[in-house]
């Protein structure tokens, strides 16, 4: 009869309104949890077959729940490089296991990553942040999930770089005396990274713009690269120790600027001259050995172009050193990581050098909303959520992705306390709908009385 049918739909109203108390309460209990997406009831009839027009059979009310997956979170600044946030379409792709293809591939929002103990970014609930490797340049893409690499920052080193090139920019006094000398010194790195220091010396001559370059290095050995003196180059002879070397003889002309670059004709001539440049060797062990162990470096001494004032001048002015400029690195250590929008993962090491090592892809699905919410702020996919794509951020659909910032949750404290208020009641209208339909029930009863 209806009072029965009315009293389960008063049971069924209970039951979804508490459901509906109970989503409230998840997202309060989530307002500040990063990522973190709320959750809505959305309430539907429950229609049962009616017996004939003239009657009705109540069924209740039924419950569904909407997940606001799709729905962007605030970005809030943070002080680590390594908080990630999306800004648009796309998800984290994470693995609860560091070793590639072994683990379960999960998404999330949460991008508050930390490097663990062996130097794999993780985040707070355990799960691997993966991506895609940078070799030499490369990135090494693939549309395989499971087959992503787990993004680590650990284990980086930047390999030293010898110096072979250095650029020299000086004003040498017009007014100078023969024998006048200037000496300028510049710090050159050999293969492991050690360092020696080169001076150039710049000596006036008797012949008009004309001036002597000599060097000498520390701890190290310029090669005479015609060590027989018969005028021809390749058998290099060592001159030991750091005395001082000559270079070669460049001139000026009459306007004051780089006329002509010569190498040493003299015996012990260590350079030759190739595009208006020096170029002479240095071999910092102090050995001949032909194999790896050769510890020679071929240095460009770069003093500016021909008929131009970007290098060595000769005016009317007191020796002004300009610039000093030379390549070459010592051994680095990584000390931090930046992330692009574009996901590229930068490792940034204390010698100044930088490396690409990893780039993050964001995960889109046609349906965001049908993704499946698990323990650890992460989602699981689905057939409801569809097939996931990677992309690169801020291509095809996918968002951009800030670094030094979280999502914050989407959970309105505001709209939450009125839905309780709501919530509560329409649970305790619903109270009132079964005991109004078991007073009814007793009269009834006391009929037979």
């Amino acid at each position: 009869m209806s009072l029965f049918g009315a009293m389960r739909a008063g049971v069924s109203g209970l039951f979804t309104q508490s459901q509906a108390m109970g989503m409230v309460a998840d997202n309060i209990a989530n307002v500040n949890t990063t990522g973190y997406k709320g959750v809505s009831p959305r309430f539907s009839t429950l229609v049962t077959a009616q017996a004939s027009a003239s009657s009705f059979a109540p069924g209740g009310v039924r419950l569904n729940t909407l997940n606001a997956i799709d729905q962007q979170g605030l970005l809030e600044s943070s002080s680590s490089e390594t908080d990630l946030a999306v800004s648009g379409a796309g998800f984290f792709v994470v693995s609860d296991n560091a070793t590639t293809g072994t683990g379960q591939t999960s998404f999330t929002r949460a991008g508050s990553f930390r490097p663990d103990a062996d130097g794999n970014l993780t985040n707070a609930a355990g799960q691997f942040l993966t991506g895609w490797p940078i070799v030499s340049g490369v990135v090494q893409q693939t549309s395989i999930l499971n087959a992503f690499t787990t993004v680590n920052i650990s284990s980086l080193t930047s390999a030293p770089i010898p110096t072979s090139t250095i650029d020299i920019g000086a004003n040498l006094p017009s007014s100078a005396a023969t024998n006048d000398a200037f000496n300028l010194s510049v710090e050159s790195l050999d293969k492991q990274g050690g360092v020696h220091t080169l001076v150039l010396t710049f000596t006036k001559t008797a012949t008009a713009n004309e001036w002597d370059v000599t060097s000498t290095v520390s701890n190290a050995s310029f090669l005479d690269i015609d060590g027989n003196d018969d005028g021809t180059t390749g058998d290099d002879a060592l001159i030991a120790g750091a005395t001082s070397t000559q270079i070669g003889t460049v001139t000026f002309g009459a306007d004051g600027t780089l006329a002509t670059v010569a190498a040493s004709t003299a015996a012990g001539d260590i350079s030759t001259v190739t595009a208006n440049n020096f170029v002479f060797d240095i071999d910092y062990d102090n050995t001949l050995a032909t194999g790896t162990a050769d510890d020679r470096v071929a240095v460009t001494l770069d003093l500016g172009t021909i008929g131009l004032t970007d290098g060595l001048t000769q005016f009317s002015s007191s020796f002004v050193p300009n610039f000093i400029n030379q390549n070459g690195r010592q051994f680095g250590s990584v000390t931090g990581v930046s992330v692009g929008e574009d996901g590229t993962v930068t490792a940034l090491f204390d010698n100044g050098d930088t490396r690409d090592i990893f780039q993050v892809p964001l995960a889109v699905f046609p349906n965001p909303n049908g993704l499946k919410a698990e323990t650890g702020n992460i989602f699981a996919g689905g057939t409801d959520a569809g097939n996931p794509i990677a992309l690169e951020p801020n291509t095809g659909g996918a968002g951009i992705i800030a670094s030094n910032a979280l999502e914050a949750s989407t959970v309105d404290l505001a709209d939450e306390f009125t839905r309780m208020i709501v919530t509560q009641r329409a649970f305790s209208a619903n109270t009132k709908i079964i005991t109004t339909a078991d007073e009814m029930l007793e009269e009834l009863t006391r009929i037979i009385r």
